[in-house]
C-alpha cells in the first residue's frame, strides 16, 4: 500500500491523499470515510477481504482530514447556530465533498466506480449518486442516514461518550477515541483503536476540521426525496448495536432508495468488528458482481 496524492482535484482544486489496493484491472470501489475519519480508519482486514473477493479499492482522505487539503483559514462552525438555521459559518456542504470525490475519479481516469461510504461517508456517497448518477455503478451506504431530522438521533450513551472538553493534545485525542469506541463499538480491539488514533493525530486531525465536516451535513438538508429518484443498485448496512447513528437512519435510507437491500448486522456498532468482515465483504462484492454482469 503506497499513499499517493492527487493534485488540483475537483472544482475546489484541492489535494487528495489516497491509496489503491488490489488489482487495478478489477472493478473499482471508492471507499469514503466519515467525519473526522481518514483513509486509515477503513480496517486493513476488511479491505483485504474485499480485495480477496476480486475488488480494486481506492480509499482516501476527505478534505479537512489526514493528508488532504485542510481549510484551516475557514471559520470554526457554530454548530448550534447552524442547527437553528444560521448557516453563515458552514464552509462547505455535502455537494462540495461529492464534487471532490468525482474529482478524484477524474484524476485517476475512472469513468465510474462502485461507491461505498461509512457514516458521513455514506451521506457523501448518497450525494454522489444523486448528483452524478452516471459515475456510480453501485451504492453502499453504511451506518449512515438520509438527513431527515425526524430519524432517531444517537442514543444517549453514544452521544455522552464524545462530550466534554475537546481534545487539544495527542494523548487526549487518543483517549477520546478509545472512550468513544467503548461506547459506540462492539467487540472493539481497543489497542487497535489506540494505534489508529495515534496515526490519525499524526497524519493531521483537528477539531475545527471535523466540525466543518459535520457542519456540511447540517447545511445540506434532507435527501429523502432525491434518494427516491435514484436508479442504482443499492445496499444499506447498519449495525444493530450502533449508538452513534441509530439504525433508524439505515432503515430510512433503504426505504427511500427504490429496490435497496437493507442489512442489519448483529454485534456491530459504529465500527467494523473483525467478525463482520466476511459478511460485509461478501455482500458488497455480491452487489458489485450483480452490477458488473447486468
Amino acid at each position: 500500500m503506497t499513499e499517493k496524492k492527487a493534485l488540483n482535484v475537483g472544482p475546489s482544486g484541492i489535494e487528495v491523499a489516497y491509496e489503491r489496493l488490489g488489482d487495478p484491472g478489477a472493478p473499482p470501489v471508492l471507499m469514503i470515510m466519515g467525519a473526522g475519519g481518514q483513509l486509515i480508519n477503513w480496517p486493513d482486514g476488511l479491505c483485504a477481504a474485499l480485495v480477496q473477493r476480486g475488488l480494486h479499492l481506492i480509499r482516501f482522505d476527505n478534505r479537512d482530514s489526514g493528508h488532504s487539503t485542510h481549510f484551516d483559514e475557514a471559520p470554526v462552525p457554530d454548530i448550534p447556530a447552524a442547527l437553528a438555521g444560521d448557516l453563515s459559518t458552514v464552509t462547505y456542504t455535502l455537494a462540495d465533498l461529492a464534487a471532490d470525490t468525482i474529482g478524484l475519479l477524474d484524476a485517476l481516469d475512472l469513468a465510474s466506480a462502485h461507491v461505498v461510504g461509512a457514516s458521513l461517508g455514506g451521506m457523501i456517497a448518497q450525494t454522489v449518486a444523486i448528483e452524478y448518477p452516471g459515475r456510480v455503478r453501485t451504492l453502499t451506504s453504511i451506518m449512515s442516514t438520509t438527513g431527515d431530522r425526524m430519524v432517531p438521533p444517537p442514543r444517549p450513551e453514544g452521544a455522552q461518550a464524545m462530550t466534554g472538553p475537546p481534545p487539544t493534545t495527542r494523548e487526549l485525542y487518543v483517549e477520546r477515541m478509545v472512550g468513544g469506541a467503548r461506547a459506540n463499538a462492539v467487540e472493539s480491539d481497543l489497542e487497535a483503536v489506540r494505534a489508529v488514533a495515534e496515526r490519525a493525530w499524526d497524519r493531521g486531525w483537528s477539531l475545527s476540521s471535523m466540525l466543518r465536516q459535520a457542519a456540511s451535513v447540517i447545511g445540506s438538508g434532507d435527501r429523502t426525496e432525491k434518494l427516491g429518484r435514484l436508479d442504482v443498485l443499492t445496499l444499506v448496512i447498519h449495525g444493530a448495536a450502533d449508538t452513534a447513528a441509530d439504525a433508524g437512519g439505515g432503515r430510512a435510507t433503504a426505504e427511500a432508495v427504490p429496490g435497496a437491500e437493507f442489512l442489519l448486522v448483529e454485534g456491530m456498532g459504529h465500527n467494523f468488528p473483525p467478525h463482520t468482515w466476511p459478511e460485509l465483504s461478501a455482500r458488497i462484492a455480491a452487489l458489485v458482481r450483480r452490477a458488473e454482469h447486468t
